[in-house]
């Protein structure tokens, strides 16, 4: 039999009010009291009832996230900020993925499975200005991701072109002049890629330092694979640089391998540098430069912008940007840095 309301107020010595008040996210509940709920739920392993809870308030209790790929280490561990944003405020987190793929990013926005939540926070990577009076649902959308187009959902952004610069800038501040990139994608201008490309191409405009070619490596995916066959495709073709901007960070993992079997010492030969801050970059050896796109900042965002929208569904869109900083580490700095 499931566990009930009632099971857990008994067990923390509380009304069926206060158990409520608390899974609710009242905020005017003794820390005590909560802290002795949150005990017993976790004790008798309580769930709540979606869809009681649907048919008493009109609302689910629950929020639909669609990403891309949670194969890609950033938007796993966006989903699990998301997640734990969620809970704060006493929701559930329903995963869609999307595979990158413009017909199932519009299908879930169409989805029947939709409705059983109560809004969609949203990645689109293949969606674009003219896709955009297709941007519709049934329940308010927040839309994650670098601004590149208009629409009339609000909209928590990364700063893709300005982080890049400044990772650039981090490299050119060391006296690395010729910075190769990996992880392109040929021919894009208005994705992750082509925007994290620009803040490159700019940082090294601001120094009258010329763009190459040469030094570019494109590739169809952002995984450590393909980091490093992009990297074998460098060496092999004789490229010369000193440092190396990773599109992200397992790109420039992928990269960093085959350059350290190759014999290359990092930082002293090549400095390396990736972007999103991984966890995982903190146990790298060495460990990887990067930049803090502002993943946690950009969860708790999308969910309060979220229930905000759920509860005063007027009013214009909301364009909001995340903070973003440079993390240096031994790739780029050597060793005695975190």
């Amino acid at each position: 039999m499931a566990t009930t309301l009632h099971d857990v107020a008994r067990v923390a010595g509380v009304s069926f009010k206060t158990v409520s008040n608390v899974i609710n996210n009242h905020p005017h509940v003794r820390p005590t009291t909560r802290a002795k709920v949150e005990v017993a739920i976790r004790e008798l392993g309580y769930r709540p009832n979606l869809t009681a809870r649907s048919l008493r308030s009109g609302h689910t209790g629950a929020v639909t996230l669609a990403l891309p790929q949670l194969s890609l280490p950033y938007f796993a561990e966006l989903a699990d900020a998301v997640i734990e944003a969620a809970a704060k405020h006493g929701l559930v987190v329903l995963i869609e993925q999307t595979g990158a793929d413009r017909d199932r990013e519009l299908e879930v926005m169409s989805s029947p499975r939709l409705k059983m939540s109560d809004g969609l926070i949203f990645s689109p990577l293949e969606l674009g200005q003219a896709d955009v009076d297709l941007i519709r649902a049934d329940v308010p959308i927040v839309l994650l991701g670098e601004r590149i187009f208009d629409s009339n959902s609000d909209h928590v952004a990364i700063q893709n072109i300005e982080a890049s610069r400044s990772a650039t800038e981090h490299l050119l501040d060391l006296g690395r002049t010729r910075i190769a990139v990996v992880g392109a994608h040929q021919g894009e201008v208005i994705g992750s890629a082509g925007l994290r490309l620009r803040g490159y191409r700019e940082a090294l405009q601001a120094r009258g330092i010329p763009y190459d070619d040469g030094i570019v490596a494109y590739v169809r995916d952002w995984h450590r694979s393909n980091g490093a066959a992009a990297m074998h495709d460098l060496l092999d073709r004789g490229a010369t640089f000193d440092a190396v901007f990773g599109l992200n960070d397992t790109l420039a993992q992928g990269a960093m391998r085959v350059l350290q079997e190759a014999g290359y010492r990092i930082p002293d030969d090549a400095a390396v540098i990736g972007f999103d801050d991984l966890d995982e970059t903190r146990y790298s050896l060495p460990t990887l430069s990067t930049v803090d796109p502002g993943r946690n900042e950009i969860a708790e965002t999308a969910v309060k912008v979220l229930l905000d929208r759920i509860k005063n569904p007027e009013g214009p869109p909301r364009a909001m940007k995340a903070a973003f900083r440079v993390v240096p580490r031994e790739s780029t700095v050597g060793a005695g840095r975190p």
